[in-house]
């Protein structure tokens, strides 16, 4: 399926009529914006995810704004190309308004915070506009409700893309980064064409996840844009690991610690190797803090990671893993690295583990970063080192997607 935005005319009964504001230039694109304000802000603190935040989260400087703003700043250049339509408010309108970017707002929000509800319903509003392409900026949990909403709307084949910003980001509709979904609605704005996939949307349960246990289902599919590799892949969960190579991994790793320093293991089956090699309990999908082959502290926040690296200048080294499928080394499931902990840390202190099962299933696809911070992901972007098995390491491609 071919998305075409070159159209000179639309059937009538799915048109606007001539004299009203939202009826479609043929030769513009046509996309509508929808920011979740609170995506993402559980992941620094370790929450596991946003759809349940404490009342003692801030809101005020909000991950998914920034993320959003990364990708629509590059495309300020070619905004007589396209039009934008937007959720009111912090959904979309504040940040529109802060980048000069000329745009209608549709639909109305009774209160703040926002609600799913809102999300659900101001996608049907402006799928009802006629639009291209449905820009939605958050993780998991938005794009469920962008599923709900596209579903029951008047045209349930919308095309739609979104920017990564939340903690969960197990979907196939997601860019890797903003910059590659800028890239994606350039191509559509400076060409018309570009290619349309059916893309599943996945969810966890977070009570489930909080407690150490994955339950990632199918939960409905969109319809994306794709060019080249600027989607993510679908997240590669339960797939069996061989423990005689996992247990290689971690018996060297463990050779090769060095006294005094601190050791931040990061989340997933991998890393954890390193902790059961030295019989310690190990957050499966959070940070423990390691010191002189003894757990210092468990499920750690991006605050306190700071701390240490600040305590400790250059005695840290965090050790991750990349997700299954995905590729994904920074910025997903370990935003507790945020880009403060990533600076402290320095690239030499990052410790890469990864069979070569995990390896060779990205199909040569280079390992990514996304770390919420264009320079790092720029200037870490490279050649690592991954340790693959006992004494065994190869040289791997960091790539952050754009240049």
């Amino acid at each position: 399926m071919t998305l075409n935005t070159s159209r000179s005319s639309v059937d009538s009964k799915d048109s606007p009529s001539d004299s009203d504001p939202m009826s479609k230039s043929p030769e513009k694109l046509k996309i509508g914006i929808i920011v979740n304000p609170v995506a993402g802000l559980g992941g620094p603190a370790g929450l596991k995810g946003s759809d349940e935040l404490p009342d003692n989260i801030s809101t005020q400087a909000s991950r998914s704004t920034e993320r959003a703003r990364r990708a629509l700043e590059s495309l300020v250049d070619v905004q007589s190309s396209f039009e934008l339509l937007c959720a009111p408010s912090v959904m979309g309108e504040d940040l529109l308004e802060d980048l000069g970017l000329a745009h209608t707002v549709i639909g109305a929000i009774d209160q703040l915070p926002c609600t799913a509800l809102d999300t659900e319903t101001i996608c049907q509003q402006l799928i009802a506009c006629s639009i291209d392409l449905l820009v939605f900026v958050g993780g998991d949990g938005t794009a469920r409700n962008i599923v709900n909403g596209v579903r029951d709307s008047v045209r349930p084949e919308q095309a739609c893309l979104g920017i990564p910003a939340g903690v969960k980001m197990h979907s196939s509709v997601f860019a890797i980064n903003p910059e590659t979904a800028a890239e994606l609605i350039r191509l559509l704005v400076e060409n018309g064409l570009v290619d349309i996939r059916t893309q599943e949307v996945r969810d966890i349960d977070e009570a489930l996840f909080r407690e150490g246990r994955v339950s990632s289902k199918f939960y409905g599919e969109l319809q994306v844009p794709e060019q080249g590799e600027f989607l993510q892949q679908t997240k590669n969960s339960g797939r069996e690991i061989e423990e005689l190579v996992l247990a290689d991994i971690g018996a060297y790793v463990v050779e090769e610690l060095e006294p005094e320093i601190y050791y931040f293991v990061g989340p997933g089956s991998t890393p954890k190797c390193v902790l059961d090699e030295l019989g310690l309990p190990a957050t499966l999908l959070g940070f423990d803090v390691l010191h002189n082959e003894a757990l210092l502290a468990s499920d750690v926040d991006a605050d306190m990671l700071l701390k240490y690296c600040q305590q400790a200048p250059g005695q840290c080294v965090a050790i991750i893993t990349a997700i299954g499928g995905q590729g994904h080394l920074i910025g997903r499931g370990n935003q507790q690295l945020s880009p403060q902990v990533l600076k402290c840390l320095g690239r030499d202190n990052i410790k890469v583990l990864a069979t070569k099962t995990k390896i060779t299933e990205l199909q040569r696809r280079p390992l990514l970063i996304d770390s919420n911070d264009a320079e790092i992901d720029k200037a870490w972007s490279g050649r690592v080192e991954v340790i693959t098995g006992y004494r065994d390491k190869i040289y791997y491609s960091l790539s952050c997607g754009y240049e």
